[in-house]
């Protein structure tokens, strides 16, 4: 039983002395790579930690700094491939757009964002994800964690404040553009 607990203690001030000596390095690597320096030290603890729960594996390696690269390599190449997924959805859903709008009202529009934040959040959370994203009472629902019913209640209500500030024919428009 010593003898485990002293190979533990032995690993356990081996990769201090690892981490010591090398976690610098990882974080200007992972800066390098991707060129957010909070990101880099995100990246280089998260292959620390990897490294310490295979730490048996990367102590028996011949190179284990070069082993520890190569894991802040596909973490950061991980983590490229993620945000080019979503500059990818992103872009997907602007081109979803129709090809030609209209000049906006920019008064009136200023006039509704005005009234859309003197609503309670989620009055305004219902009734723009309703209105404006076009999403269903169960969608949104589930968008914002409630009930069907209170996304219902508070999206008349919050459409009942609106036509009160803007008046009944720009809240029927508001909702007109929905359709």
């Amino acid at each position: 039983m010593v003898t485990v607990d002293a190979d533990a203690d032995d690993s356990a001030t081996e990769f201090r002395a690892f981490f010591a000596r090398h976690y610098a390095e990882l974080a200007r690597l992972a800066h390098l790579l991707t060129g957010e320096t909070d990101a880099a030290d995100d990246l280089a603890a998260d292959a620390m930690l990897a490294l310490w729960h295979r730490w048996d594996r990367v102590r028996a390696a011949d190179h284990p700094a070069a082993y520890a690269r190569g894991v802040v390599t596909n973490l950061v190449r991980t983590r490229i491939r993620g945000t080019v997924r979503e500059r990818r959805r992103i872009a997907a859903f602007w081109d979803r757009r129709p090809d030609h709008v209209e000049d906006p009202d920019v008064p009136a529009v200023l006039d509704v964002r005005t009234a859309l934040r003197s609503l309670p959040f989620r009055k305004r959370a219902c009734v723009v994800l309703r209105h404006a994203f076009d999403l269903s009472e169960r969608d949104t629902a589930l968008a914002l964690g409630i009930s069907v019913g209170t996304v219902k209640s508070q999206t008349a209500k919050g459409m009942a404040e609106l036509q009160r500030l803007l008046g009944d024919r720009a809240a029927t428009e508001l909702v007109a553009g929905r359709r």
